[in-house]
Order: C-alpha cells, then sequence, then structure tokens
C-alpha cells in the first residue's frame, strides 16, 4: 500500500519529485494522466499521477486534479503532495491556486503550506519572494516565459490573486528556527484564517525542517524540495522498508535527445551538444507545419542512430518564439512543437531507439502520450531533479529521462547517456 500520493500539473515536474522521493529511500512510481477506476496499484511507497494541466483551463484542471486524488485515496495514501514547478509556473488566475484550494477542500484540511524552493537548481523564497538563482523570479528569464510569464516574484501576492481564501507568511527567522517554530507559525496562521502559507526555505536543511513541521498534515503543496523531508517522516513512524529504490532494468537500444522546451538552460545545453553529437535543429518559423518538420527530422537521422546520441530540437531564442506566436497564436504554435516532436519521437521508437531525453514539459506530454506510455519506474538522478525512469505499458521497453527545460547542467544531453553506462 502506497504512503504518499502525488498530484503533478506536468510531467517532467512528477519526474523531479520522484526522483527527490527515490533519493530519501521511496519506491516511486509515476502514472501518467488519471488512472482507470479498477486500474492496479504499483507496487511502491509514493505513487505520482502526472497530469498535463499546468495550463489548462482552471476548471478542467480541477477536475482532473479531484479525479487524480479520488483515485490516490482509494489506493490507500495517507498523505498528498499537490506539485507544481519551482517557479511557481502559473498564470493570474490560476492553476496553482484553484487546485490547491479545492484539493484542500476535498480532503477537509482547511489549510496547506506552499513552499516551491528548491535551493540545489537555484530557487529559494525569502520573505515570500522567489529567486532564480540571484535574480528575482521576474527578473530571471521567467517573464519571457511562452505559456505562463511570470512578472511577479511575491508569491503570496501571486497565491492571493489565484484563490478565494488568504495566504499568509511563515518568514525565514522563523523558518531557521525549525520543525516546531514552523509548526507553531502554520497553526498560528490556520488559527487567523489564512487557507495558505508561502514558507521561505533558501537551504535544504530548511526543506528537511518544513518537512518534519508537516510530518501530520493531510496536503502538502510545492516544488520537489519541500518533498526532501517527507521520507524520513515515514521512516520515523516504522513505515518504510529499506530498499534499493532506484534500481532500473537494464536496457540497449539507439540513443537520442528530442528538445521541446525554449529555457535559457535547454538553449544552452542544446549548444554545448552541437559541438560533440549529431544535432538537428529544426526551424519552425521557416517551416509552420509539423508534418513537414518531423518528415525534416526523420529524413535526417537516416544512417546516424547509434549508442551516440542524435539531438533534436525544436527549441529557440524567445525572440523567434515570439515570432511564431505572433503568427499562428500563442496556443497553435505551442501545438505545432508538441505534434512535431511528438511524431518524430514515435518514429524514432520505431526505428530501435530505446534510451531518450525530452526536454521540456509541454514536449514531455506530448511524447510519452503519443508512445503510449503508462507509468514510469523512477531510477537514480542524472542532474537534481532528472532521473532515468523505465517505461511500463506501452508494449515496448525505454528508458526516458522526462527533463523540465529549466533543469540539468550544459553538457546534460550527453552526460545523460554515460550516467547510463
Amino acid at each position: 500500500m502506497a504512503l504518499l500520493g502525488c498530484i503533478a500539473d506536468d510531467f517532467t515536474g512528477a519526474t523531479d519529485l520522484a526522483a527527490m522521493l527515490v533519493k530519501g529511500g521511496m519506491r516511486a512510481v509515476q502514472l501518467i494522466g488519471v488512472p482507470g477506476h479498477d486500474d492496479p496499484v504499483p507496487a511502491a511507497d509514493a505513487i505520482i499521477v502526472a497530469l498535463k494541466s499546468r495550463t489548462a483551463a482552471p476548471g478542467d484542471a480541477v477536475a482532473e486534479s479531484l479525479a487524480a486524488l479520488a483515485w490516490l485515496k482509494r489506493a490507500g495514501c495517507r498523505q498528498f503532495f499537490f506539485k507544481y514547478c519551482s517557479t511557481f509556473d502559473s498564470t493570474e488566475h490560476g492553476n496553482i491556486g484553484p487546485v490547491a484550494e479545492a484539493l484542500s477542500d476535498a480532503l477537509g484540511t482547511g489549510f496547506a503550506l506552499a513552499c516551491p524552493a528548491f535551493p540545489t537548481n537555484g530557487r529559494t523564497v525569502y520573505q515570500g519572494h522567489l529567486f532564480v538563482g540571484g535574480a528575482l523570479l521576474n527578473e530571471s528569464g521567467m517573464e519571457k516565459h511562452p505559456l505562463t510569464p511570470m512578472t511577479d516574484a511575491n508569491l503570496v501576492r501571486v497565491l492571493s490573486r489565484q484563490c478565494q481564501g488568504t495566504v499568509g507568511l511563515v518568514p525565514f527567522a522563523t523558518v531557521n528556527n525549525g520543525p516546531a517554530a514552523i509548526r507553531g507559525a502554520m497553526t498560528a496562521l490556520k488559527e487567523q484564517g489564512r487557507r495558505f502559507a508561502i514558507v521561505d526555505a533558501v537551504t535544504d536543511a530548511h526543506l528537511r525542517a518544513i518537512g518534519e513541521a508537516a510530518e501530520n498534515h493531510a496536503l502538502i503543496t510545492g516544488g520537489s524540495g519541500v518533498a526532501l523531508g517527507l521520507p524520513e517522516n515515514f521512516r520515523r513512524a516504522g513505515l518504510l522498508v529499506a530498499s534499493d529504490a532506484a534500481a532500473l532494468p537494464s536496457l540497449d537500444g539507439h540513443a537520442a535527445v528530442l528538445a521541446g522546451s525554449c529555457s535559457r538552460a535547454t538553449l544552452f545545453q542544446i549548444g554545448n551538444a552541437r559541438s560533440q553529437v549529431p544535432t538537428l535543429e529544426l526551424d519552425a518559423l521557416a517551416t509552420p507545419d509539423a508534418a513537414a518538420l518531423a518528415a525534416e527530422a526523420i529524413a535526417w537521422v537516416k544512417g546516424r542512430l547509434g549508442a551516440i546520441p542524435v539531438v533534436i530540437a525544436a527549441s529557440a531564442p524567445p525572440e523567434k518564439v515570439a515570432a511564431l506566436q505572433a503568427r499562428l497564436g500563442r496556443e497553435a504554435a505551442g501545438a505545432l512543437i508538441e505534434e512535431t516532436l511528438a511524431t518524430i519521437a514515435a518514429a524514432l521508437v520505431e526505428q530501435g531507439v530505446r534510451r531518450l531525453v525530452v526536454a521540456g514539459g509541454e514536449t514531455s506530454g506530448a511524447v510519452v502520450t503519443r508512445l503510449g506510455v503508462r507509468s514510469l519506474r523512477i531510477g537514480r538522478e542524472i542532474d537534481p531533479g532528472v532521473p532515468w525512469t523505465y517505461a511500463e505499458g506501452n508494449g515496448v521497453p525505454l528508458m526516458l529521462a522526462l527533463k523540465s527545460g529549466n533543469f540539468g547542467a550544459p553538457d546534460f544531453f550527453t552526460k545523460a547517456f554515460a550516467a547510463l553506462a
């Protein structure tokens, strides 16, 4: 029976969370979409239901998240986690606030913490403001995100605009005093009628303290970082059995990378790969047709597939993304990239690719959906927040690494395959 039931608003965020839990000794399985009522419960300590709800209409995101919660409750989970991006990706209307509020109502909690901090990847929260590296969120490049531009670093304000209840703050000085102080501050905010509390965190020690303070919370919301302290809670209670949580089967086959993210990190990774492995950069602005772009890539890979990875990228710098959106519209531009890379992924698997890295949350969602992947067994990390996974339920065994656009070192695309060796 699973201990922790998680709902993630995109596919790469789900694997990011799962990787954190595996490092803590919890066996984790990621399910793609809401399971059917009679689907079996996987043998795992943590089950993560990965949704594609970050940019969905708020009503749709809420309905899908509640369906996931209902399934996880039937699976016997003892605690629940709503995972969103460490850059608090959302719009003025959601979906973080509406989904968190709906989950809280369904569980009858009345209060939940919200902490997207992930210091290892440079995301910290101080006095309620989110920093990416040394820059405020709204000066980090996220203000130019094509789907969820973040123009305000004050998370108390951001979350307040998205939900009906009021939002408080557990500040740095309190968090720095440890779990008892954090627990007391959250209790006080709940008694004041606050619905949520943004909780500061600038170190992993803060995250562990927050996790311990939330040991008895039915619902926790945040980035993967705040899950750092959760496995120890279950271990102290004698509920977590020692095991090699990260063990995965070995798998040979061709190697490939598909990149759809336009983040700075992914653009650097493409540039780094360009000088080391065969790399094709598709130009959606010049050819705004998914079938034509996919055909170009499929023709290009002939004779190039093997143990050395090939990189196929539909990523672009902000000015090109803006031009494509101006020409097609924001949603149509995103759908073009997703359809292109999903079509290419299916063709690569047909040609023997069995080890595949996908960069970008929306791209990852489109790819795993096209490939028919139903679940992912989570293995060891390549870089913080990005593990290798073993895909199950799709008829063809695959090693998949689903990378958030903002994550990974510059050499990630080549390092990933070396890690398998």
